[in-house]
């Protein structure tokens, strides 16, 4: 993912903070907020055959403490477009075979009960769900304003 993807995946984040099941974000940062935010590894897009962005990949560190140096939490996000046509499936095999190759010991996310496409993708993937997060936070925007919203933690640990 460079800066030049940044519209088009900037257009596949709006989409799924609209659809209230895939941030507690009520907005999409800026490219440079995004940038600093992010690592640089493993961050991706997946093309389609026309040059279109299908969907997106990036992970941050979990903590700046040098014992979490191999801790990362990750989003994919598909396009309403692209649903059904496995670019998440793809996206998150490139993603862990990136990560496993720096020596990524754990891959985590949050993801909401309601979004059962996102947690199938993570259980094929060989994720496990490892807790849920009650009330973990009061949603501002979209379908679930003013509802306290759980998540499910998931993780792929390699040691």
């Amino acid at each position: 993912m460079t800066a030049a993807d940044w519209p088009a995946v900037l257009d596949i984040y709006r989409w799924g903070i609209e659809t209230g099941n895939a941030t507690f974000e009520a907005s999409p940062p800026s490219w440079e907020a995004f940038d600093a935010g992010k690592l640089s590894l493993g961050r991706l897009v997946a093309v389609g055959d026309e040059g279109e962005v299908l969907g997106w990949v990036a992970a941050s560190a979990v903590s700046a403490r040098e014992v979490y140096r191999g801790v990362v939490e990750h989003s994919v996000y598909v396009s309403p477009d692209a649903q059904g046509r496995h670019v998440g499936t793809i996206l998150l095999a490139a993603f862990l075979d990136a990560v496993d190759a720096a020596g990524i010991w754990t891959v985590q996310s949050s993801i909401f009960p309601e979004n059962t496409a996102s947690l199938a993708l993570h259980d094929r993937a060989g994720f496990r769900r490892v807790g849920r997060r009650e009330r973990i936070a009061l949603m501002t925007h979209g379908p679930w304003a003013g509802q306290w919203r759980d998540t499910i933690l998931v993780e792929r640990r390699l040691v």
